[in-house]
């Protein structure tokens, strides 16, 4: 079993509540939205701002004028959303974390401290705290033949019920540039992914993925 507290710190994000009671840490997708109308609503008007109907934004983040912030979005504080950056709604975007140039972000939780720096498309996902994506790479959240994602692992696959599942980055995960993680991937705490990989499954904690078939424990 995929435990959350085996992946996440849940300590390190604002949105600690939205995974109580839950199995496993995708079953929060369905809630992200409407959580964060609940949420938006209780947080200090002297530390955040709320410019829309939805929207609410540290007082102390940064946000380009080129930005797109679409609701339902919770921005806390000391994050920066960069040039160019696409929010397209339904987005917690956690204390000091980096949304950069042109990416996208869509029905997702960013841990604190997360960075999608460059070019980052993450869909229908949960990254940890200081995870990190490489410039380029993305989650892929639905499957080319469009049936229920999956969640493989050694002697079990565990049915989501879901056609759109991106990725689940553990605290500290890094993936290199231009890696695609498909959907259904879990990612464990303190793994590497090598760049232009394309990963789908479980990757352990403290490993890193060179390819499919070959996983070299950390030393």
């Amino acid at each position: 079993m995929i435990r959350i507290s085996e992946l996440l710190d849940l300590d390190k994000t604002i949105a600690a509540d939205l995974f109580e009671g839950k199995t496993y840490p995708w079953e929060v997708l369905d809630e992200i939205k409407s959580y964060i109308l609940q949420l938006g609503e209780s947080l200090d008007p002297e530390l955040f701002d709320h410019p829309a109907e939805g929207v609410w934004i540290a007082k102390d983040a940064t946000v380009f004028p080129s930005a797109y912030i679409g609701a339902p979005c919770i921005i806390d504080q000391g994050a920066e959303v960069r040039h160019c950056a696409f929010i397209r709604g339904s987005a917690i975007v956690g204390k000091n974390a980096v949304v950069g140039n042109s990416c996208e972000l869509k029905n997702v939780v960013l841990f604190d401290g997360v960075q999608t720096p460059h070019y980052n498309y993450v869909g229908d996902s949960v990254l940890g705290y200081k995870a990190h994506m490489g410039a380029g790479s993305i989650t892929s959240n639905v499957k080319s033949d469009k049936t229920l994602v999956v969640v493989k692992q050694p002697g079990e696959a565990i049915e989501t019920g879901r056609k759109k599942f991106g990725a689940i980055l553990g605290d500290h995960v890094e993936v290199g540039c231009n890696s695609v993680l498909n959907p259904g991937t879990i990612v464990c705490r303190h793994a590497n992914i090598y760049p232009t990989s394309s990963v789908r499954g479980i990757v352990p904690p403290d490993s890193i993925y060179k390819r499919s078939d070959l996983i070299a424990a950390k030393e």
